[in-house]
């Protein structure tokens, strides 16, 4: 019986690594890799051994004859990906599936290269991954460097609660905070406490793994209207981020708007559709399960501007929108265009997964009706966003205008939610180029700043899933070894421990890895009581008292 990969692949090739028949694609070395929603068992290969469930970061992987109710769907999902390609075959004198290269060492120092310094600024996956890379390849010092008290980054905060097998990569990251060649100096800004250039001078190298911290901006009249809200801090508020107040989000409206049909869009719906009961047993803040318990929320809109061929979305995701118990959703088929583009989708693309999605004329001028429902409307631009009648620039909003089939519409709401993508913000210190949100590089190399490197969304822009922070990684940590060996790198002057003490004086309440490690035993004890994995601490107060207390026990 084959295995099948799921819904919650991070695409970070883990099970490629471990496969001894290569029956897993794409894979790092091919072209496809990093450009498809997730890797692909082929069950004309696969022996059953059950290697990459085993390795599986993410819990993704399962054999086919165990896949029940939606999950069923991912062994055609699999298989489909292979078709037209030829059935793999013995190489010639040679019992494997395939002629495996030369093994390959690019990303190594030499044997007696002299330790590195190096401090990667965001525990984030692009940061982890890096000190990952660099842990296993050289024998770097790494200083990992956050801004707030606690690690995690994306997987903390961006990952939606009701995929906890998704954050199961944060365990996998969680046992490099204590490595013998690791220092974790979180609750530390740089451009806040330290600077960039402070930072260089203590290291060797410095990599920036900051991501991508604000959302784009939509440019239309009445965007900053009360009750219109990025995606972002929707996001942040759910997951207990201590940027966002407990009560920044209102949820006292019968339909939210979310201009956009990404993955994040698809998050933000189901969190606001789904049933609270279900959230009960996730990590969703406790500020956020209250809210949703009291939501007047029963209709959720998700507009693009294209049509479904071109929705922004996976087909994981979408499919999971598709079949969210409690929770109708329909396609508005106010555009000839929509089901057209539906009907003639060829198996395996994204449309086709709306065949059986009931289609309707939506009438906007009614209130949403009974039960609570998802209408994906595409072809629909936002034109403004228009406040209450006769009130000033800076009133609450009240609908949202869009751009249809034979003229403009209005979408009676009061909530409205940007869901257009992420952006890059500057790093003070760092060149910044404000077109791409990025910052300039080469490889990973800052431009015009020897020692000093990105990874992840601040170097590529918001592309990208969690595992693609790894051929990321790969690619920054091979070109500042490969500076390290040509002696392109600064070298430090003050001695190793010097650092961490500017650190403390700067920051007092800088959490370190037992501090760390006693920030997840209290969350988890926390949590316990509620039949929960664990009750996240929403404040910098409260982690950084968590760090100490529990610390010194």
């Amino acid at each position: 019986m084959t295995y099948a990969i799921t819904q919650t692949c991070c695409a970070d090739a883990t099970c490629v690594a471990v496969c001894p028949v290569n029956c897993i694609h794409p894979t790092p070395q091919e072209r496809e890799f990093g450009s498809t929603e997730m890797l692909h068992v082929d069950p004309r290969a696969c022996i059953d051994c059950g290697a990459c469930a085993d390795a599986c970061p993410v819990d993704a992987i399962f054999p086919v004859d165990r896949l029940t109710g939606p999950q069923k769907a991912y062994a055609e999902i699999n298989a489909a990906y292979f078709d037209g390609t030829p059935a793999p075959a013995p190489a010639a004198g040679s019992p494997n599936f395939h002629v495996w290269d030369r093994p390959s060492f690019e990303r190594a120092l030499p044997a007696d290269f002299r330790p590195l310094r190096v401090a990667v600024v965001g525990t984030g996956p692009a940061g982890m991954y890096t000190a990952q890379d660099l842990l296993l390849h050289t024998n770097a010092e790494v200083t990992l460097i956050d801004r707030l008290p606690v690690a995690g980054g994306l997987v903390r905060y961006g990952v939606a609660p009701d995929h906890p097998t998704t954050r199961k990569i944060g365990d996998t990251f969680a046992r490099f905070h204590d490595h013998p060649r690791v220092r974790m100096l979180l609750g530390l800004g740089v451009g806040e406490q330290v600077t960039a250039e402070e930072l260089s001078a203590h290291h060797d190298a410095v990599v920036y793994a900051v991501g991508a911290a604000t959302d784009r901006r939509l440019g239309i009249p009445g965007e900053d209207r009360a009750g219109s809200v990025s995606a972002t801090t929707f996001v942040a508020w759910y997951n207990a981020h201590p940027d966002v107040a407990p009560d920044a989000i209102d949820l006292s409206a019968e339909r939210v708007v979310v201009v956009g049909n990404g993955n994040v869009a698809l998050d933000v719906a189901r969190i606001l559709t789904g049933d609270p009961e279900r959230l009960a047993a996730t990590d969703i803040a406790d500020h956020a399960l209250r809210a949703l318990r009291d939501s007047a929320v029963r209709e959720v809109v998700l507009l693009g501007r294209r049509g479904p061929e071109d929705a922004a979305c996976t087909r994981p995701e979408l499919l999971a929108l598709a079949q969210l118990p409690g929770v109708r959703l329909v396609v508005d088929d106010h555009d000839p265009r929509v089901g057209a583009a539906i009907d003639s989708a060829a198996p395996g693309e994204l449309a086709a997964l709306l065949r059986e999605v009931p289609r309707e004329k939506v009438d906007w001028s009614k209130t949403p009706g009974e039960g609570r429902r998802i209408v994906l409307r595409f072809h629909s631009e936002p034109r403004e966003i228009v406040g209450a009648e006769g009130e000033g620039p800076a009133s609450a909003v009240s609908a949202v205008r869009v751009s249809g089939t034979g003229g403009e519409v209005l979408l009676p709401a009061s909530t409205v939610l940007r869901a257009i993508g992420y952006r890059g913000t500057p790093v003070p210190g760092l060149p910044f180029d404000e077109a791409t949100g990025t910052v300039p590089h080469d490889g990973g190399r800052v431009t015009g700043l020897p020692g000093t490197y990105v990874v992840g969304w601040i170097k590529r822009g918001s592309s990208g899933g969690i595992g693609a922070n790894r051929t990321c990684a790969a690619e920054t940590v091979g070109t500042l070894i490969a500076d390290a060996i040509e002696g392109a790198l600064p070298r430090p002057t003050p001695p190793a421990k010097a650092f961490a003490r500017l650190a403390r004086r700067r920051a007092p309440h800088v959490v370190d890895a037992r501090g760390m490690a006693a920030i997840d035993r209290a969350e988890r004890a926390l949590g316990d009581g509620d039949g929960r994995p664990r009750t996240k601490l929403a404040t910098v107060g409260e982690l950084i008292t968590a760090s100490r207390r529990r610390a010194r026990r």
